[in-house]
């Protein structure tokens, strides 16, 4: 038997009266958190929630997410974890395909109404009987959404004592939807299993301090926050400071105030805190800051090694994926690391390079990443057909391409589904990115493909220059073709001031093509 919920309780039996959970000035000990999730599971169970039934989540990095996350988890419940910025008919579809009893929706602010949303889906949908409003006053017992009932109304007589639902270790625990960038939007069965143990080996990677203090700014709705973040630093009981919205000088300045000695990013966010313009105590941020984790995406060198020369410290690199819990690879700064790669597999994962028919590919390489071990998913729900398409003799086919030396070290070339094909020549975006943005007058780079009637498709890089810089298309196209053989570098430059980006900072080239 087991139940992720374990990491709270543990927490909460440990160390009842350290801080669980800071945001802004209210702070949440671990005896609290966990009360607070008994009464979360007391109310699911008495709206008729089974072990195995489905609960929606919509909330950005507030103490509601661990709150509920937690409740469900405890009541026996599946958690789908929605993306803050879907829209009502997108969350309409998360509930219906994945059949949803409840759903608890953060009310949101007045530029960003994700309680509207969310109640306006949960009105569309049949299967789903049960909305509670996450209310942004902490403790209010009225909406602001009409016909809505708040949490704090919700939980009004419930206990604070609940005894844990026992689940099976391969029950699924999490139903994570992936992106969609290629078709409608797949969950991702993650089961308890998946989840302990990956936080586990993931935990293991690094040095404990007495008391960790983590920067949680990844969404928790992603499965990069909820395994390296939330479910790893309950693990730790540590202290989860909560940033719902990454703004570089404000998370510099909760590193200096709270005494951060973990923070876990995608890409951009590290590009973000290097371009910061606030005054910070940097000499104190980096005396209590002993790990820092870049994942998500390919982490560039030049942001790398800027982030050497600013910060005196290491950004160590992973990989993984939603189906994969995520954590397949990392850098174990324990035994060895390499710049620019996704280091090597975790305890207990296996990792191969296959070709297109599936057989493995020796030596370096290139060839496309396959995975197995404790972290792949059980599948994805309800689609047999994809199923088929991602696991081939009890391994996972990623869609990500890599090279591997001599040492064990994997390196992405970059996404299949990103590849450029231009006149016949195969051309991965990252490798061009990465020279690109060697240049002094760039800040950062995406190179995508775009249809061309003769060669198929044809290079074009979307660049944000320094500060001050007035670098011409000319000037940068002449550059390149200096560094880059005459098929790779970029004929079509398009200066601009921001990139559309995901939730979680990722760069988001389908909107770019």
């Amino acid at each position: 038997m087991l139940n992720l919920a374990a990491l709270l309780e543990d927490g909460a039996r440990t160390n009842p009266e350290r801080d669980c959970l800071v945001f802004g000035e209210l702070r949440v000990d671990y005896a609290t958190a966990n009360t607070i999730a008994n009464q979360v599971a007391e109310l699911l169970t008495a709206r008729g929630v089974k072990r195995g039934d489905r609960v929606a989540l919509a909330s950005p990095n507030t103490p509601y997410f661990p709150f509920v996350y937690f409740g469900a988890l405890k009541a026996g419940a599946v958690v789908v974890p929605l993306n803050v910025l879907l829209t009502s008919r997108e969350i309409a579809f998360h509930l219906e395909d994945s059949g949803a009893k409840a759903l608890f929706a953060f009310t949101g602010t007045p530029d960003m109404p994700l309680g509207e949303r969310a109640f306006a889906a949960f009105n569309a949908t049949d299967s789903c009987e049960t909305y509670i409003d996450l209310p942004g006053t902490p403790g209010a017992t009225e909406s602001e959404i009409d016909g809505a009932e708040t949490l704090w109304s919700a939980l009004a007589g419930t206990s604070g004592s609940f005894s844990t639902v026992q689940t099976e270790a391969d029950d699924t625990a999490v139903l994570i939807y992936t992106s969609g960038t290629t078709g409608s939007p797949k969950g991702a069965e993650l089961s308890h299993m998946n989840l302990l143990f990956n936080a586990v080996a993931s935990d293991s990677l690094f040095e404990r301090s007495d008391h960790d203090v983590y920067l949680t700014v990844l969404p928790l709705f992603h499965i990069f926050g909820q395994t390296t973040m939330l479910n790893c630093g309950l693990y730790r009981h540590a202290t989860l400071v909560l940033q719902p919205r990454f703004e570089p000088d404000e998370a510099l300045s909760l590193m200096e105030k709270e005494g951060v000695t973990v923070f876990a990013g995608v890409p951009t966010m590290y590009w973000g805190l290097l371009g910061a313009k606030g005054d910070h105590d940097m000499a104190a941020i980096t005396a209590n800051l002993g790990t820092a984790v870049s994942g998500g995406s390919a982490l560039p060198g030049e942001v790398q090694r800027n982030m050497k020369e600013q910060f005196g410290m290491e950004v160590l690199e992973g990989y993984g994926l939603s189906e994969t819990s995520p954590v397949v690879s990392f850098n174990n700064p324990k035994v060895k690391s390499k710049a620019g790669s996704i280091g090597r597999p975790i305890w207990g994962v296996e990792m191969k390079l296959v070709d297109s028919e599936f057989n493995e590919v020796e030596g370096e390489g290139p060839g496309e990443i396959a995975v197995r071990g404790h972290c792949v998913m059980k599948g994805y729900h309800g689609r047999p057909d994809a199923n088929a398409q991602v696991f081939h003799e009890g391994w996972f086919r990623t869609g990500d391409i890599a090279r591997r030396d001599d040492e064990g070290f994997y390196f992405i070339v970059d996404r299949s589904k990103d590849m450029i094909i231009r006149g016949g020549y195969n051309v991965y975006p990252r490798e061009l990115e990465e020279v690109l943005m060697t240049h002094p007058d760039v800040s950062l780079a995406a190179v995508v493909g775009v249809e061309h009637e003769s060669h198929g498709e044809e290079i074009k890089a979307y660049i944000i220059r320094e500060e001050g810089s007035s670098l011409t298309e000319e000037q940068l196209t002449g550059w390149a073709k200096e560094q880059l053989a005459a098929y790779k570098y970029p004929r079509l430059i398009e200066f601009r001031e921001s990139l559309p980006m995901t939730a979680t900072g990722k760069i988001l080239k389908r909107e770019l093509r």
